[in-house]
C-alpha cells in the first residue's frame, strides 16, 4: 500500500484549517474560558446524584430529550408554535445550522465575534463575510445593510452580548437586520444569565434564539439549544445525529433546571464581581476595560505590551485570554473570565505586576 497522500484525501477546505486551540490550563487559576466558577453544595451534589441513580445506562437515551425540551419551552414561555433542538454545546448547532445550507450559501456575522461561526463555515467550504464592529464595538449597520445586499445571506450570526467584547449590540439596529434579509437571523444568547436583554420574545419567521447552559455552570455537560419555528426546528431535526444528548446530560440538566435559584445566585455574585473588577481595571495607569453585559470583560493594554503582559500573568499562576493574535479592534486586547472573588485579586495583583 502506498503513503496517504492527504493533498488528495481530505478537501482543501479542511487542510487549509488550523484546529481549535484550547490551551493547557493545569495548575493555573482558569480565568480563559467563561465558566462560572461556581460548583455546588454537597447536599445539592446529594439529590444530583440519588437522581442519577435511575438513569437506565443500558437504554438508549429519549432521541429528542422531550422531558427536558418541555422544561425549556416552559422556563422560556415559548409558544406551541415554537419548538427546541437540543445540541452538544452551541457548537453543534451551529454546525447543522450550516450543514443544511445549500453550496456557496453566504454567512454573515460581525467581526469580531465567536470564532466557530467561521471555522464551521470555513470548513464547510461556504462564503463566510465579517463586518468589523464600529470603534465603541457596536454594530456598522450601514455596512451590515451593504452586506445583506451584497451577498443575500443564508444565516446571519449575531452574538447578544458579543464574544469576546461582552457588549450588547444596538437592539434597534438588530431589528432593521432581521426586517432587511431574506434569511435566517440567528441571535446567540450564550451569556445571557448576565445580560438582563434577550430577543426570546421575538423568536418567530426567521429569528432563532439560540442559548447554553454552559455559562450557568453546566459546562461539562455540554448542553446548547436553540428556538425557532416548529417547521424551521423539523428541518434540522433531520440532520441531528442520533441520540445527541446523552442521559446523563438529559438528566443532570433537568435536575439543575429544577434549582434554578442556585444559578440565580450565582449569577448575581458574578455580576457584582464584574462591577468591582471593572472598576479595578480601569484604575489602573495604561489599562482601558469596556463594559460588559457578560461574565468576562475586555481590556486593552499598553501598545505592544499584551503578549508580555499575558505571559508575565501566566507566570504568576492566572490564565486568560490573549485576543491580540485576532488584531483588528481586539489589536492589544486581552480578555478576563469574572471568577470568585479570591480570583479575581490573584488576577487584578498579577496584572498590576505585570504592567
Amino acid at each position: 500500500m502506498s503513503k496517504l497522500n492527504l493533498q488528495t484525501l481530505f478537501r482543501p477546505e479542511v487542510l487549509a484549517l488550523s484546529a481549535y486551540h484550547v490551551a493547557n490550563a493545569q495548575g493555573l487559576i482558569k480565568l480563559d474560558a467563561m465558566e462560572n466558577p461556581y460548583t455546588w453544595s454537597d447536599e445539592l451534589k446529594q439529590a444530583w446524584l440519588a437522581r442519577l441513580k435511575n438513569c437506565p445506562l443500558n437504554r438508549y437515551p429519549d432521541p429528542e430529550a422531550r422531558e427536558l425540551t418541555t422544561t425549556l419551552k416552559t422556563q422560556n414561555q415559548l409558544s406551541d408554535e415554537i419548538d427546541v433542538l437540543l445540541g452538544n454545546g452551541s457548537d453543534e448547532i451551529i454546525q447543522l445550522l450550516l450543514i443544511a445550507l445549500p453550496q456557496n450559501s453566504h454567512v454573515l456575522s460581525t467581526t469580531p465575534s465567536f470564532v466557530m461561526y467561521k471555522q464551521i463555515s470555513d470548513y464547510l467550504g461556504l462564503n463566510y463575510h465579517g463586518v468589523s464592529l464600529t470603534d465603541n464595538f457596536d454594530l456598522d449597520l450601514p455596512a451590515m445593510l451593504a452586506a445583506i445586499e451584497q451577498y443575500n445571506p443564508a444565516i446571519i450570526f449575531l452574538a447578544y452580548p458579543n464574544n469576546p467584547t461582552g457588549n450588547l449590540f444596538d437592539a434597534e439596529s438588530i431589528n432593521k437586520i432581521i426586517n432587511a434579509t431574506n434569511g435566517l437571523v440567528i441571535i446567540d444568547e450564550a451569556y445571557e444569565p448576565f445580560a438582563n436583554a434577550s430577543f426570546m420574545n421575538r423568536v418567530a419567521n426567521n429569528v432563532l434564539v439560540m442559548r447554553t447552559v454552559s455559562k450557568l455552570g453546566l459546562a461539562g455537560l455540554r448542553l446548547g439549544y436553540i428556538a425557532g419555528e416548529r417547521e424551521i426546528i423539523e428541518q434540522l431535526h433531520k440532520i441531528r445525529l442520533p441520540y445527541n444528548i446523552n442521559v446523563l446530560t438529559q438528566a443532570s440538566v433537568q435536575f439543575a433546571l429544577e434549582n434554578k435559584t442556585v444559578f440565580s445566585e450565582q449569577t448575581t455574585a458574578i455580576c457584582d464581581e464584574r462591577t468591582l473588577m471593572l472598576n479595578a481595571l480601569n484604575s489602573l495607569t495604561g489599562v482601558t476595560a469596556y463594559e460588559s453585559a457578560a461574565n468576562f470583560i475586555l481590556f486593552k493594554t499598553p501598545e505592544n505590551q499584551a503578549t508580555k503582559i499575558f505571559e508575565a500573568i501566566k507566570a504568576q499562576g492566572v490564565l486568560i485570554k490573549n485576543v491580540h493574535p485576532q488584531g483588528g479592534l481586539l489589536t492589544d486586547c486581552l480578555r478576563v473570565t469574572v471568577g470568585t472573588p479570591s480570583e479575581n485579586k490573584a488576577f487584578l495583583q498579577a496584572l498590576e505586576s505585570a504592567l
